[in-house]
């Protein structure tokens, strides 16, 4: 749950103006949009936050890859909807809302749950017969079949819940953490994706009939190396991953390798 420091306020205001103006499809925030791009990169955000936390991405990639933010219900401009709580329903809305997006070559990426999420909606797509991503990025997360190393924490009371999230994940900045406007905001909609979380059980079945990349933090207590390597069995075709200097939230300080890794790997199928 990083907030890119002080940014998800400002993020949070300026992605929900962003998406009134550029987009009538309450899943999506296009950053830059490119309506005649051959590739969709649909990114999946991490627990708490919401479709801001890619709104630099863009800059990035070629002008055949138009990214897509994700936005689930209960952030930014979904701020008056309820978050959902449960994995599996969030995966069905995730999968229902963006359906008619995967009209062109698509790829998904993720960070941490956001990289579950779109192992899951890629799944739930192979399962329907519906098209399927031309590669899947998943980053900061463990293979699905591995446990949770920590016990769970959405039933926490408030002190106690910002405190174990402060200790475990180190993702509220001081700034946020002392202004309490940004902390109402900011608890609800964590504590319900992370009771989806701590609710989601793994499945067993067949691999994706697609490229898997993992992406891992050097010193990430919450994926490490051999958990990032784990992914290798759930693609059919091929698996690579790369492990990056920081923490969980490497995503946002390699933030400019992850991405230009990604888009090496895309602007290659332009």
């Amino acid at each position: 749950m990083s907030v890119e420091r002080i940014d998800l306020e400002r993020g949070r205001v300026s992605a929900q103006d962003s998406y009134r103006r550029l987009s009538v499809d309450a899943w999506l925030f296009r950053p830059a949009p490119k309506p005649h791009a051959h590739i969709r990169l649909f990114c999946f955000p991490y627990a708490g936050v919401g479709a801001a936390a890619y709104r630099t991405w863009p800059r990035y990639f070629p002008d055949g890859v138009e990214v897509c933010a994700v936005q689930p219900p209960g952030r930014e401009g979904r701020l008056q909807e309820a978050p959902l709580t449960r994995f599996r329903d969030l995966v069905d809305a995730a999968a229902a809302g963006l359906g008619s997006h995967f009209d062109r070559p698509f790829a998904l990426f993720g960070h941490s749950m956001g990289g579950l999420l779109a192992f899951e909606v890629a799944r739930t797509l192979a399962a329907r017969g519906a098209a399927l991503p031309i590669h899947l990025f998943v980053s900061g997360r463990r293979a699905p079949h591995l446990s949770a190393s920590h016990p769970p924490i959405s039933h926490l009371d408030h002190d106690a819940f910002v405190a174990e999230v402060r200790r475990r994940y180190d993702g509220i900045p001081e700034e946020v953490f002392s202004n309490p406007d940004l902390m109402e905001l900011l608890v609800p909609t964590l504590r319900a994706d992370l009771m989806a979380l701590e609710g989601y059980t793994h499945v067993a079945g067949a691999p994706l009939e697609c490229p898997i990349t993992a992406y891992g933090g050097s010193v990430d207590p919450e994926a490490t190396e051999p958990e990032i390597a784990a992914w290798a069995p759930y693609s059919r075709v091929a698996f690579r991953y790369h492990i990056l200097p920081g923490n969980h939230f490497f995503i946002q300080t390699s933030r400019v390798a992850v991405a230009g890794d990604v888009a090496k790997i895309l602007g290659a199928l332009l």
